[in-house]
């Protein structure tokens, strides 16, 4: 009973299949392919607008390589304390954009609220002697995972484009996130400001798959730039555009993140009064206290503790393919806990 992370899912048969159909024979180099040369086209059709795309290795370069192409050196990106560019990236952001700072937010299940942007901007607006805030940077699905509805993400949009910001979306688990509202992409994206999208398939049954997604066009050749600069242009670019491609082919990426969804709200509804927040995608976050998740691992469930040292409280992530049996058996187990 493995709920430990999505991280830990195997790939998609139909993503293994796209690879070996672009394994027959050569192809041109750096995005010199045909495959590559759709990626554009695809996404254009996902989102309804024009976009540019680049394909990189890791989430962390996707988030480090779109945050830089916003910010300068002396600049600030605001986020929750809980971001994973805060909490899980080892200074990449700061590190690809030469310096800039992370600027901190609080918030309930790890979203940002049009206040405390609000205050972050104004602590931040001290002239030359405070860093200049360019960038807000949010998750969806957030740290904990909820998600943002488009009226809340244009809310945000339109403070951090008052104040010159540039606004990024982490979308590690973008999939489980448009399953869950059942809305288009579009709608809680560019369409409600996001002018720089990661864009993540990893978690969701592809291979070392990310990419960032440029809404504001005058933004891609900065990117491009810090990509080819930051070691992340892919030489035989095919292989991650082949799978990108299978991925959105028939809806692909919404079928696997609603499977995942449906399984994670099974979980939840057997947590019951120890469920730590509402589960809106397919992380669930428990607390029926140290004991307890000691009794879980002892009869076989693996996951990763969260909040603070023996808060009690735990991370349960279902995969994309996650063994229904496994849901069944864990169900039993948090039942009992009641």
């Amino acid at each position: 009973m493995n709920f430990k992370s999505d991280n830990t899912a195997t790939a998609a048969g139909e993503i293994l299949a796209a690879l070996t159909a672009v394994n027959e024979k050569p192809a041109g180099a750096y995005g010199d392919d045909p495959w590559s040369r759709k990626l554009d086209e695809a996404f254009g059709a996902l989102f309804e607008r024009e976009v540019r795309v680049f394909t990189v290795a890791s989430g962390t370069a996707a988030n480090a390589i779109a945050l830089a192409s916003a910010i300068p050196p002396w600049g600030a990106i605001l986020c929750h304390r809980e971001a994973h560019i805060e909490c899980d990236e080892c200074g990449a952001p700061e590190f690809f954009s030469g310096g800039a700072k992370l600027v901190l937010m609080e918030g309930e299940a790890a979203k940002v609220t049009p206040d405390a942007l609000r205050e972050a901007i104004g602590r931040n607006a001290r002239g030359i002697h405070s860093v200049q805030p360019a960038a807000l940077s949010i998750s969806q699905t957030t740290e904990r995972g909820a998600v943002y509805r488009p009226e809340e993400v244009a809310a945000l949009g339109e403070i951090a484009h008052a104040a010159k910001l540039a606004l990024h979306m982490d979308g590690a688990r973008f999939a489980n996130a448009v399953a869950a509202l059942g809305c288009t992409p579009a709608e809680i994206t560019w369409r409600a400001g996001v002018d720089l999208l990661s864009f993540g398939a990893t978690k969701n049954g592809a291979l070392a798959a990310e990419a960032v997604v440029v809404f504001d066009l005058d933004r891609a050749e900065g990117v491009a730039r810090r990509r080819k600069r930051g070691g992340h242009l892919f030489c035989k670019g095919r292989y991650p555009a082949a799978q990108f491609l299978a991925y959105l082919e028939n809806g692909l990426w919404l079928k696997l993140a609603r499977r995942a969804n449906a399984l994670a709200a099974k979980l939840a509804e057997a947590a019951g009064p120890h469920l730590s927040l509402p589960a809106e995608s397919n992380q669930v976050f428990i607390k029926p206290g140290a004991a307890a998740l000691a009794g879980l691992r002892a009869a076989g469930a693996e996951f990763y503790d969260w909040g603070g040292e023996g808060a009690g409280e735990a991370r349960l992530v279902v995969s994309w393919n996650q063994g229904e049996a496994e849901v069944e058996r864990m169900c039993a187990l948090l039942k009992a806990l009641r």
